[in-house]
């Protein structure tokens, strides 16, 4: 938390720091070229989608705001120097002609159904991650994507960060043996309630905002950043950390998961946070290697194998295979996580091809309509993992999972969690 609230506070410096972040953009403002001209629809403006709408700036201009709080998407408004439209709906924004792209930072559980609209609307797209609520609509999401041919990135940031790349492809490229183990801490969950039941404030849209979810009385603490802890709209740590810190997990494993166990207490509060008080997760990949995800610990990831170890996070980067790339560096033309040929604009970090800015390589595959770093079909795998601990919190039991079919095999008592119950007029499908 106190990471992304640091990065908000960074947003007129990364704006003023455009020319590092992309070679072809002046310290005064972005050179136009092909994708500068690109019109931007931003749904959802606080927290991490301002941060994100704020970066697209530099790749295009913001042609129409959307937030179902009326005091947000004013105020949003008012921190560009253009004048977008702004609006309470996003089907409204979708309509727009002049809206290339999309940039969705909403609360999760509108995440997959905003991303479907717009792609049938002709909008490239990106979304803040976790990609989905639930394992089923990761499956119609993926199909949306292939049919419509549009460009999709999730904002799971850290595939664009040197040192989880770097510590991904040290495992995959052998230099701690053969994997055995990755430790993932993600922190606890957030407690608290009961809460006041009041009338939604005038300026937001309740019904909207609630989307497929239940419609149930106002709680202040349901919405904006605290949406988090009620599993009516996310999954807690598991799928806000988690998205982060299992999918660079998932990536170095290279692997499907067939067995899940889990553990987890649940709060006794009425009208309060809803999500584990406590909770572990153990996973055992097809390959042999075994995923383990706490709440308590050293935030960040472990990779473990039969001839060293790694440990990465936001800060650090650690263990001997790191040290040893002084003398030893990978060999990048033989060995690397993402093909980086024919960007419009390839960053770099020393002599090794990397992606700092997730929102720049976004446009650059958009422009080059190709795959981004972090999409569709590699993210829905990710937050499943995501999912599928949650699903075995919530059962209490081992469960059996079948990666290729994506189903619990004869347990209907698991797959009845595949899915949820949406509200008409709200399905993704």
């Amino acid at each position: 938390m106190s990471t992304r609230r640091r990065f908000i506070g960074m947003v007129p410096a990364v704006l003023a720091a455009g020319a590092w972040l992309n070679p072809g953009l002046r310290a005064d403002g972005p050179v136009r070229s092909a994708n500068a001209q690109l019109g931007v629809g931003s749904i959802g403006l606080r927290y991490q989608g301002s941060v994100d709408t704020h970066k697209a700036q530099l790749y295009g201009q913001i042609v129409a705001l959307c937030d179902v709080d009326r005091h947000v998407r004013e105020q949003s408004r008012a921190s560009f120097g253009s004048t977008p439209g702004i609006f309470e709906d996003y089907r409204d924004l979708l309509q727009r002609k002049d809206v290339d792209v999309v940039i969705i930072g909403t609360p999760d559980h509108w995440h997959s159904k905003m991303v479907i609209d717009a792609c049938r609307a002709g909008k490239d797209v990106y979304c803040e991650k976790p990609l989905t609520l639930t394992i089923d609509e990761g499956k119609i999401l993926q199909k949306v994507v292939a049919d419509t041919g549009r460009v999709v990135q999730v904002g799971s940031w850290q595939r664009s960060d040197h040192r989880f790349r770097t510590a991904v492809e040290l495992v995959r490229a052998g230099r701690i043996g053969t994997l055995k183990a990755v430790d993932v801490v993600l922190g606890k969950n957030v407690q608290g309630g009961p809460f006041e039941r009041t009338a939604p404030p005038k300026h937001l849209n309740w019904n909207l905002w609630q989307g497929q979810t239940p419609d149930v009385p106002y709680i202040a603490e349901r919405s904006h950043y605290t949406f988090r802890w009620w599993r009516e709209y996310s999954g807690g740590q598991m799928t806000d950390w988690g998205a982060h810190h299992i999918d660079i997990a998932h990536w170095g494993i290279n692997s499907q998961p067939v067995k899940i166990e889990a553990t987890a207490s649940w709060p006794d509060v009425t009208d309060g946070y809803n999500v584990a008080t406590h909770f572990t997760a153990k996973y055992t990949y097809a390959n042999g290697v075994v995923l383990t995800v706490l709440d308590t610990g050293r935030n960040g990831i472990m990779f473990t194998g039969t001839e060293g170890r790694i440990f990465v996070n936001r800060e650090s980067l650690s263990g001997k295979p790191v040290e040893d790339l002084t003398a030893n560096p990978l060999p990048r033309e033989a060995f690397q996580l993402y093909d980086y040929d024919n960007l419009t604009r390839p960053e770099r970090v020393g002599k090794l091809d990397a992606i700092v800015n997730h929102v720049g390589n976004f446009f650059d595959c958009v422009t080059a309509q190709r795959k981004p770093l972090s999409d569709v079909a590699d993210q829905h795998r990710s937050v499943s993992i995501c999912h599928l601990g949650n699903i075995a919190m919530r059962v209490g039991r081992t469960l059996t999972w079948d990666p290729q079919r994506e189903e619990f095999p004869g347990d209907a008592e698991a797959n009845s969690h595949l899915k949820r119950e949406q509200r008409t007029g709200f399905e993704v499908a």
